[in-house]
């Protein structure tokens, strides 16, 4: 029977390679249109914004592999001293990792039930339709932390350790401008009590020419001081602030503000995966290592080695 995968960020893409290797297969459930989780991208007309997660680096093995596939392939590139992006996009990576999966999108996973055939999946028009349901083998849950707790609690089940797991908000700030905007480098991390991050987006290889880009990370205490404010006045606000700190007094021909809630681990599990090998249940993601993309990918391959494991005595 196939595994249910709720998220199709890069720990839920990670598990279904995995499995799929083993000759297991899986549906893959993403409540967004696309994939990729925080390694987002935001296309507005002809602009395009890394908007989530800026760069990702690669020390172990299994990762370099497919990172240097991803490069052959056109999906990544470096930037910057050992790290890299997707290409032409942050959500590249995603895109190339999820091909031939089976994947829902804009399907928002309400509850889960286990019955005597396996796992249901249901949303809040009631159960998915797709094949297999209620047949479903097991159940990963490849999602923030709190909302992985969330699901548990619609099954009564719980994986100890998750409730630990804390996490700092980002609010991003996209802009756009019709001419070169002065940076002191095309990545600057600050010290400043509000922004923490500039990027200059269209420096990355593979982005739109004609404008300069940038995405500008507000830090977790301010972000979360201020999370539930309306995304214009974010806006308003980060701007003012990027011009004080930068000096750059151009007009943006676009600006937007996105709340990320749950964007950056500030306590891990330490663990690889949460795993209930009696439910057939289990957690991965970020949150379980630390706060980089290649944990979201270890994370996701040792939840599904767990179940295949499990499977296997």
């Amino acid at each position: 029977m196939p595994i249910a995968i709720i998220g199709a960020g890069l720990a839920g893409l990670s598990a279904a390679r995995q499995l799929r290797e083993a000759g297991v297969a899986s549906v893959i459930f993403e409540k967004s249109r696309g994939l990729g989780g925080r390694m987002s991208t935001r296309r507005v007309d002809h602009l395009q914004f890394d908007h989530g997660a800026q760069y990702f680096t690669a020390k172990g093995a299994r990762f370099r592999a497919l990172v240097a596939d991803w490069q052959t392939q056109g999906a990544a590139a470096p930037w910057g001293e050992a790290s890299f992006v997707g290409a032409p996009a942050m959500t590249s990576p995603a895109r190339a990792l999820g091909e031939g999966h089976h994947i829902l999108t804009e399907c928002q996973v309400s509850a889960l039930q286990r019955g005597p055939d396996g796992w249901r999946i249901e949303t809040a028009a009631g159960p998915v339709g797709v094949e297999g349901n209620g047949h479903f083998d097991g159940v990963f849950l490849a999602i923030p932390a709190p909302q992985a707790q969330a699901l548990l609690a619609t099954c009564a089940l719980n994986l100890p350790g998750i409730e630990t797991v804390q996490y700092g908000p980002c609010i991003a700030l996209m802009l756009a401008f019709d001419a070169p905007i002065n940076l002191t480098a095309d990545r600057m991390k600050l010290e400043d009590p509000v922004i923490r991050w500039i990027a200059r987006d269209s420096s990355k290889p593979g982005r739109p020419q004609g404008h300069t880009t940038l995405v500008v990370h507000a830090g977790p205490e301010w972000s979360r001081a201020h999370l539930e404010e309306t995304p214009v006045s974010l806006a308003d606000v980060l701007l003012t602030q990027f011009q004080n700190v930068t000096g750059n007094r151009a007009v943006p021909i676009y600006k937007s503000a996105h709340r990320w809630r749950y964007a950056l681990v500030e306590q891990a599990v330490g663990t690889s995966c949460l795993f209930d090998a009696a439910a057939g249940i289990g957690a991965c993601g970020d949150w379980c290592l630390g706060p980089r993309v290649e944990a979201a990918f270890d994370s996701g391959e040792a939840l599904a080695n767990a179940f295949l494991a499990s499977r296997s005595t």
